[in-house]
């Protein structure tokens, strides 16, 4: 659970996120042009790989490869996680 609190923690990764939310399965290059387009993120492909690394890491990010081409996925299964910890939890103890 660690690892997905430190991957949440930086907003570029969030932005990712939502990047990835929006439209699924992107490359490494699709996801930089649309962190500067529509983000004014203007990190450089080693720092998104990175964060991308961090995320997947997390289980927050699957990657499936298609010849010399590695497509992202957003993975949300463990935010459900983090909900049925807290919030379902909650609920039953109402």
């Amino acid at each position: 659970m660690d690892l997905l609190f430190k991957a949440l923690a930086d907003p570029t990764r969030r932005k990712i996120l939502d990047e990835l939310s929006e439209r699924d399965g992107q490359t490494l290059f699709e996801l930089c042009s649309r962190l500067l387009l529509r983000h004014r993120i203007a990190s450089t492909r080693q720092a998104i790989s990175q964060h991308l690394a961090i995320l997947e890491t997390a289980n927050l990010v699957t990657v499936k490869r298609q010849g010399r081409y590695k497509f992202h996925y957003i993975n949300t299964s463990p935010l459900r996680a983090i909900q049925q910890r807290w919030v379902e939890k909650k609920k039953e103890d109402s």
